[in-house]
């Protein structure tokens, strides 16, 4: 794990081999509880070509010096991310 927030990633790699692409972050908050939103692609194994592209939220804490992954919610297209924008802004607006 991590000891510094700009050090999170959502990338992964198996043998060497990227199979989840951290395009971009954006950290939301930092503190003990961290939270960070992601933009990724997923590899798609039987092409061998990147997906889509989709989004994550996600909340760490940090406890003895290291951020600890504690949940996590996936927006799996542009199409739900959408909905969620529009949503936000109407309630913001509201306020």
């Amino acid at each position: 794990m991590a000891a510094d927030v700009e050090e999170l990633t959502i990338q992964y790699e198996e043998e060497g081999q990227v199979i989840v692409k951290e395009l971009d972050k954006e950290i939301l908050t930092k503190g003990a509880w961290t939270t960070i939103m992601f933009r990724y692609q997923d590899l798609n194994r039987t092409s061998g070509e990147f997906g889509p592209d989709k989004y994550s939220i996600r909340r760490y804490q940090k406890r003895n010096g290291q951020y600890l992954p504690k949940s996590k919610f996936n927006i799996s297209s542009a199409a739900q991310a959408g909905k969620i924008i529009a949503t936000l802004s109407k309630w913001t607006s509201e306020e």
